[in-house]
C-alpha cells in the first residue's frame, strides 16, 4: 500500500482542502510543524517518512488564475530524489509544456478536460507519463463521460478523486472504489479523499487499491511514522 502525501497550494501557501469548497480553504494548521509554507510542509513530511512521491494540487492553476511553477521548481531542487505528481488543471498543450520536468508526473484531472478529443491530444503529449484523475464532486462525475465509461482510454495509474470526502473525516469513498475496482482489474487505482488512519489503508489494500493520497491524517497525527513504516507488511 503506497501512501502519497498531498500538498494543496493556493495563493502561495499550503491550504487545508475540505470537501472541494475551494473558496473557503484556509492555510493549513499542522501538528507536524508551524507555518504553512510549502518548503516547511514538504520538509516536515519527508522527515516523517521518506516518501518517494508527493502529489501537489496547484489550485490557482486548476482555477486558471496563475500558477506555482517557480515554487514547485524550488521543491524539486531542494529534494533531488523526490517525484512530484502535479495536478495543475492541465487542459491544453500550453499547460502541458509549462510543467515539463523529468521528475514531474502530469496528473490529467477529468474536471479540467473539456472533451474527449482534448483528452486524446493531452495524453499523447504526455508520452505515457501521465496519471488520470477521475474527479467526483457532490454533483457527481466531472469530465467527458466517454472517459469515465471506457477504461481502455485510461493510463495504467488512475486516481479516484472523491472531493466530498476530502478533509471530511468520513472515510474513503468505499462504494465507488469497489465499483471501479470491479470494472478495471488491471489498472492501479489510488484513493483520494477521506483516508483517516491505518485501518482505512488496510481496508483499501484488501479491496485491491494500490495506494492512497493523504493529507489531513498526516497533519492531524492519526497516521504517524509507526503506522507508515508498518505498511510494508500489508
Amino acid at each position: 500500500m503506497q501512501v502519497i502525501p498531498v500538498v494543496d497550494l493556493m495563493n502561495g501557501v499550503v491550504v487545508h482542502a475540505r470537501k472541494g469548497d475551494r473558496a473557503h480553504y484556509q492555510p493549513i494548521v499542522s501538528s507536524l510543524c508551524q507555518g504553512s509554507t510549502a518548503a516547511d510542509i514538504v520538509h516536515t513530511l519527508l522527515g516523517l517518512y521518506p516518501f518517494p512521491s508527493l502529489y501537489i494540487a496547484d489550485l490557482d492553476a486548476i482555477q486558471q488564475r496563475g500558477h506555482h511553477r517557480p515554487l514547485v521548481d524550488a521543491l524539486l531542487a531542494a529534494h533531488p530524489r523526490l517525484e512530484i505528481w502535479i495536478d495543475a488543471g492541465l487542459h491544453s498543450m500550453t499547460a502541458i509544456e509549462l510543467w515539463q520536468h523529468e521528475r514531474l508526473r502530469p496528473v490529467l484531472g477529468s474536471e479540467s478536460i473539456p472533451d474527449i478529443n482534448t483528452w486524446h491530444q493531452l495524453s499523447q503529449a504526455c508520452a505515457n507519463r501521465h496519471i488520470l484523475s477521475l474527479d467526483f464532486t457532490f454533483a457527481g462525475y466531472q469530465g467527458p463521460v466517454e472517459l469515465l465509461d471506457n477504461a481502455s482510454l485510461w493510463p495504467p495509474e488512475v486516481i479516484i478523486m472523491s472531493l466530498p470526502q476530502v478533509g471530511s473525516n468520513h472515510g474513503p469513498d468505499i462504494d465507488r472504489l469497489k465499483e471501479l475496482r470491479a470494472r478495471t482489474p488491471n489498472h492501479q487505482l489510488y484513493a483520494a479523499g477521506g483516508t483517516r488512519h491505518l485501518a482505512d489503508l488496510k481496508l483499501l489494500n484488501q479491496l485491491g487499491i494500490k495506494g492512497s493520497l493523504v493529507a489531513s491524517a498526516l497533519h492531524q497525527g492519526s497516521l504517524d511514522a509507526a503506522s507508515l513504516h508498518s505498511l510494508g507488511g500489508i
